[in-house]
C-alpha cells in the first residue's frame, strides 16, 4: 500500500508538501498540484480518513444535493451527476449523494455534522428553499443552476438564453417562417427551474425579431404522454417547417416519433435541440443541437468548490459564471 512518503518521492516533492496539498493548510502551485494529484492516481494512494479528518478538520467529502422527481426524465439529471463526481474523484474528494426531499433541514445535517467539506447543488429552482440554509452553514456551497437571488454563493449554469438565439438565427439563416417549440413539462416551470422560461423566452424574442410565427409548449416526460403531445402539436401546425426541442425526453423519443409519422428530417422537417454530446450518443439522437455542457458544468463547479474548500482567500468573492453555448450542426436543418 503507497504512503505518503511514497507519493512525495513520486511526484519529486517534500512529504510536508504532499501534506499541504491534501490537507489546503498552505498554498501549492497548480503544477506542483497537480504532479501530486497524478502521482496520488498512478499510485492508488488512499489516505486515512478517519485520522485525515483529525488533523486537517476536513473529510475530502463533498455533498450532492439533488432530487429524482417521478414526473422528470431521470437520465437528464444523471447527466450532470457523473462529471461532478469523477471531478471529484481527480481531485481527491469522494461524494455523498443526498436526496432528502427536505433540502434545508439535509444541508444542516450534513454540514453543521461536519459529514462534508463543501457542498453542490443541483436542481436548483428560482426561490430555492435551500439556499437560506446553505447561506447560514459554515461550508462553502456551489450552485449548478440559477436562482433570483444568487447573492453570496458561486453559481455555474449554461447560457440559455442564447442557446436559444442561437438555434432560431440557425433555423432563421435556413429561411424558416413557422418553428413550433417543445419546451420542459409544466411541472418544470411550476417548480421554478428557471432554464425553461430563459429558454423559451429568449427563443420567442429572437423569433419575433427576425418576424417567424413561433409555436410554444409545454412536452411530456413520459410515454405514451410524449408520443401523443408530439403528434398532437405536429397536427396542430401543419404548416410548421422547423421544429425546436427543449426537452430531454421528447427529444429522446422524438426519432421513432417522427419515424412512425413518416416524417423525413430535415427533408419534411427541420429539426434543433439542445442536449450533452454523451445524452445524444446514448439515444442515437441525429440532430443539430447547442451542446447543454453537462460535463463542462459539473466539472467547474467542483472545481470551484474545492478551490474555496482549499483556499477560500485565493478563491475571492462569489462568481456568476456563464458557459457559452456552443452548436453543433449534424444536418438535420435545411
Amino acid at each position: 500500500m503507497a504512503t505518503i512518503q511514497d507519493v512525495a518521492r513520486h511526484a519529486g516533492v517534500s512529504r510536508s508538501t504532499v501534506s499541504y496539498a491534501l490537507s489546503g493548510k498552505r498554498t501549492i502551485s497548480t503544477e506542483t498540484r497537480e504532479r501530486i494529484e497524478q502521482a496520488i492516481r498512478e499510485l492508488g494512494f488512499t489516505p486515512n480518513a478517519g485520522a485525515r479528518a483529525l488533523a486537517t478538520s476536513q473529510t475530502m467529502v463533498l455533498g450532492l444535493l439533488l432530487q429524482f422527481h417521478e414526473d422528470e426524465f431521470a437520465p437528464a439529471m444523471l447527466q450532470y451527476v457523473l462529471p461532478i463526481s469523477m471531478r471529484a474523484r481527480e481531485l481527491g474528494y469522494d461524494i455523498l449523494m443526498v436526496t432528502d426531499p427536505d433540502g434545508p433541514s439535509a444541508i444542516h445535517r450534513i454540514a453543521d455534522s461536519g459529514m462534508v467539506d463543501g457542498i453542490v447543488l443541483l436542481d436548483v429552482t428560482a426561490e430555492d428553499p435551500r439556499l437560506e440554509a446553505l447561506r447560514a452553514v459554515r461550508k462553502p456551497g456551489v450552485l449548478l443552476g440559477l436562482a433570483r437571488d444568487t447573492a453570496g454563493l458561486d453559481f455555474v449554469d449554461l447560457d440559455f438564453g442564447e442557446a436559444a438565439r442561437m438555434l432560431v438565427d440557425h433555423l432563421h439563416e435556413r429561411d424558416h417562417r413557422e418553428l413550433i417549440l417543445i419546451a420542459p413539462p409544466h411541472h418544470v416551470v411550476e417548480r421554478g427551474g428557471t432554464y425553461a422560461w430563459r429558454f423559451r423566452d429568449a427563443a420567442v424574442e429572437r423569433a419575433a425579431r427576425h418576424g417567424i410565427q413561433i409555436h410554444c409548449y409545454h412536452g411530456e416526460s413520459r410515454q405514451p404522454a410524449i408520443g401523443e403531445s408530439v403528434n398532437r402539436i405536429l397536427d396542430a401546425h401543419p404548416t410548421a417547417t422547423g421544429l425546436i426541442v427543449h426537452n430531454d425526453a421528447t427529444v429522446a423519443a422524438l426519432p421513432s416519433i417522427l419515424s412512425e409519422r413518416g416524417v423525413r428530417v430535415p427533408e419534411d422537417l427541420s429539426v434543433v435541440s439542445l442536449y450533452s454530446r454523451d445524452f445524444g450518443e446514448e439515444f442515437s439522437l441525429p440532430y443539430t443541437a447547442v451542446d447543454s455542457a453537462a460535463d463542462e458544468l459539473g466539472r467547474q463547479a467542483v472545481s470551484r468548490l474545492i478551490g474555496r474548500v482549499t483556499d477560500p482567500v485565493a478563491a475571492g468573492p462569489p462568481i456568476v459564471r456563464f458557459v457559452t453555448p456552443v452548436l453543433r450542426d449534424r444536418g438535420s436543418t435545411s
